[in-house]
């Protein structure tokens, strides 16, 4: 593994790492302005056909990698780094910022990656089994590939930390609670903080003085409620199974769902979860998860497709109300990610009928909302504003990193 060089403390350059069970994302960002020089994605780890994508200066590069594991995929990715730019032998990197989805209540901020850290990290693993390990071998990896540049950890729990014993703490046996740590943590929180922040911005606002709904709508999807900058309730709970329904997973569903499936029909509840979180959602609804192909099929008269397109915009309205009581006033509803930005179709759906909420969709905003732009899509009259909020992760997680890293 090539020791690459170290930075200066004026850079701001932070090489992102964003590693999910069967994929690694990295990019190249300025963590102070948020601009990316260079980003890439390795699917299929851990499969027989890993495929890189990488794109640097309006260019792109694809490679077929074979049969790779998560440290396989990084020196790959470093390797594109280097021969397609920005190469990070010559780059002023400050740190390398890492996502991790699982931080358990022992990580409320980012956190300085240390020995101690990881050894917490791989305590937690039983919370994120699929998520954590992948977590961990990329960041591993990278501490060999970078040993003198600081390592920050920002943890997708993180930002529902802030979130109230009534609202994080489930009716369950104490034994459970306690020893076991059955409670409600949250994810997508690195995107929440975001898309929270540029929010209150095209408010005209701090952060400090709004209330929001955030609507993570993505393969995986979330609703949080924000307080003052400060998340107050999610949908996502122990695992991000809970909630809104998803491309694959069921959201919300009857715990005893689990015993009757077993009586009836002899089913383990490793199966049954395996089948909630792969085999559910607009998967088991229209046997496709892919909201696009959806919508297309509802458009055309499947009555599953429409079935499941209603379901899901029926559950993202539920949480909208209940999130509007939670907070009691509301100054934006938010929509980011995949098909919170590009589906006109379910930003209307989902807002119908929240009128007497001060909730006021403009059809014509909302149907011409230039792809990866901001846009208000709420009538001038709206008591709440909506807005679609590009989500940027990388940039986030670059600028807690350069927090981290300023203040060590």
């Amino acid at each position: 593994m090539t020791d690459h060089a170290g930075a200066s403390g004026s850079s701001s350059l932070v090489l992102v790492i964003n590693a999910g069970s069967s994929s690694l994302k990295y990019s190249v960002v300025d963590g102070a302005t948020g601009t990316t020089q260079a980003s890439g994605l390795v699917e299929g780890v851990g499969g027989r056909s890993g495929r890189l994508t990488h794109e640097a200066q309006g260019r792109s590069h694809t490679e077929d990698l074979g049969e790779v594991g998560h440290a396989e995929a990084l020196d790959a990715a470093l390797e594109a780094l280097q021969q397609h730019g920005p190469g990070l032998r010559e780059a002023d990197l400050r740190a390398v910022g890492h996502r991790l989805v699982h931080g358990g209540t022992r990580f409320s901020d980012p956190t300085l990656v240390t020995d101690d850290v990881l050894a917490s990290v791989q305590e937690l693993t039983p919370l994120a089994p699929l998520h954590n390990p992948a977590n961990l071998a990329a960041l591993e990896v990278a501490r060999r590939a970078f040993p003198h540049l600081p390592h920050v950890a920002v943890f997708d729990t993180a930002f529902h930390q802030t979130m109230d014993p009534v609202a994080h703490t489930y009716a369950l046996p104490e034994s459970w609670r306690e020893e076991l740590g059955v409670r409600r943590y949250g994810f997508h929180g690195t995107s929440c903080a975001y898309v929270s922040r540029e929010a209150a911005r095209l408010l005209g606002a701090s952060p400090e003085d709004v209330n929001l709904v955030v609507l993570h709508l993505g393969n995986g999807a979330s609703a949080t409620a924000v307080r003052a900058g400060r998340s107050v309730d999610t949908s996502m709970g122990m695992t991000p199974l809970e909630g809104l329904v998803m491309g694959t997973r069921s959201g919300d569903v009857d715990p005893a769902v689990f015993g009757y499936l077993d009586r009836e029909r002899g089913l383990t509840s490793a199966e049954v979860e395996r089948a909630l979180n792969h085999d559910s959602g607009l998967k088991g609804l229209a046997g496709d998860n892919d909201l696009r192909s959806v919508e297309q099929q509802a458009a055309a008269g499947d009555a599953d497709a429409r079935l499941a397109l209603d379901v899901y915009c029926h559950r993202i309205r539920k949480y909208v109300g209940a999130y509007y009581a939670v907070l009691g006033t509301v100054d934006a509803v938010v929509f980011t990610a995949g098909v919170g930005e590009n589906s006109a179709t379910v930003r209307a759906a989902s807002l119908s009928g929240l009128e007497r909420l001060g909730i006021e969709l403009d059809e014509d905003r909302n149907g011409d909302v230039p792809r990866g732009t901001a846009a208000t899509i709420s009538t001038d009259a709206s008591d709440v504003t909506v807005l679609v909020v590009p989500t940027d992760e990388e940039a986030e997680i670059a600028r807690q990193a350069l927090v981290v890293v300023a203040g060590d």
